[in-house]
């Protein structure tokens, strides 16, 4: 089994084709008003958007991009009007993170992992 895509609601998807297009997501499906589809930069998973009524309640689904170069990509984000809720910071769990929202307040955190994203210390055999 492999994963083939993410799918988060949104209210407009103008404003998050935009915004998806600027964290460099390849736009790959524009199906407007409804649904739009991403290629990521790098390996094969795809990201998607699609049009909802009302958002759902509570903390939502949280999304991780990996990012080699995390500051240099958060620096050039920023660069391109991109605002984040937490500049990158190294965590307990041996990734740098930085945190943002899309315009539907969806979370998205971009990180860096390297070896720890499957094999941390506490991996189970």
């Amino acid at each position: 089994m492999n994963l083939n895509q993410v799918t988060v609601p949104s209210l407009d998807l103008e404003k998050s084709v935009e915004f998806y297009e600027k964290l460099s997501l390849k736009l790959i499906v524009r199906a407007l008003p409804h649904y739009a589809r991403f290629e990521c930069p790098e390996g094969e998973a795809t990201f998607s958007v699609h049009l909802v009524e009302k958002l759902p309640l509570g903390e939502g689904v949280s999304v991780y991009f990996e990012c080699e170069d995390l500051d240099k990509w958060v620096d050039e984000l920023t660069g391109r009007g991109i605002q984040f809720d937490q500049m990158p910071i190294d965590q307990s769990w041996l990734w740098r993170e930085a945190r943002l929202k899309d315009p539907d307040g969806n979370c998205l955190i971009l990180y860096h992992a390297g070896e720890n994203r499957k094999n941390p210390p506490w991996r189970v055999n």
